[in-house]
């Protein structure tokens, strides 16, 4: 796919360009919103949400920065949006535990004590994750639950590798000094 045909293909408001957009970027997008709210169906509406943005703001797009690279920014920032619109941590607490993300279901093996430790651990990473200021918090999951590289961070984040190599060193730091207590109890 060239990214500067589907763009000028997605300005003139091309049906096929929408459904190739979609189909190419559903899932990193939807992974993108997953990381940092930890409840696939809020990730969905999210992920909805941010093409509904691209739909209405394509014409706006000045192509500085790769398709990838905003759509990425429009996820992150619509997702800590959402955590921010979120009435009360309690009810985010409940969300995580009672979540059924696709990286908590229990394999065939896995007895029923397996599954509820593993989802537990789940949660309070989770817990801690939140708890990062948004700049760690965006770095973070662009990097552990997207596995972007450093240099791809820094463009979506607008800032220079160093910034975002402070942010990732930081973030482990505080998700360590946040999780020692737990991890030395279990």
């Amino acid at each position: 796919m060239d990214e500067a045909s589907l763009v000028k293909r997605l300005q003139l408001q091309d049906e096929a360009a929408y459904k190739e957009l979609v189909a190419t970027y559903q899932q990193m997008v939807l992974n993108t919103c997953y990381g940092f709210l930890h409840n696939y169906e809020e990730a969905e509406d999210i992920a909805q949400e941010v093409f509904i943005q691209v739909f209405k703001a394509i014409g706006s797009f000045r192509e500085e920065a790769r398709l990838s690279t905003w759509l990425y920014r429009i996820a992150v920032n619509k997702s800590l949006n959402k955590i921010r619109s979120r009435k009360s941590k309690f009810l985010l607490g409940l969300d995580i535990l009672f979540e059924q993300g696709q990286s908590n279901r229990p394999v065939a093996e896995a007895t029923p004590f397996d599954v509820l430790a593993n989802r537990e651990r789940a949660a309070v990473l989770h817990a801690a994750i939140d708890k990062l200021p948004a700049n760690q918090k965006t770095a973070f999951v662009l990097s552990k639950y997207q596995g972007l590289a450093n240099k791809k961070i820094a463009g979506v984040m607008g800032l220079t590798l160093s910034s975002v190599e402070a942010l990732l060193n930081r973030a482990k730091k505080n998700l360590q000094k946040q999780l020692v207590g737990y991890y030395k109890n279990s």
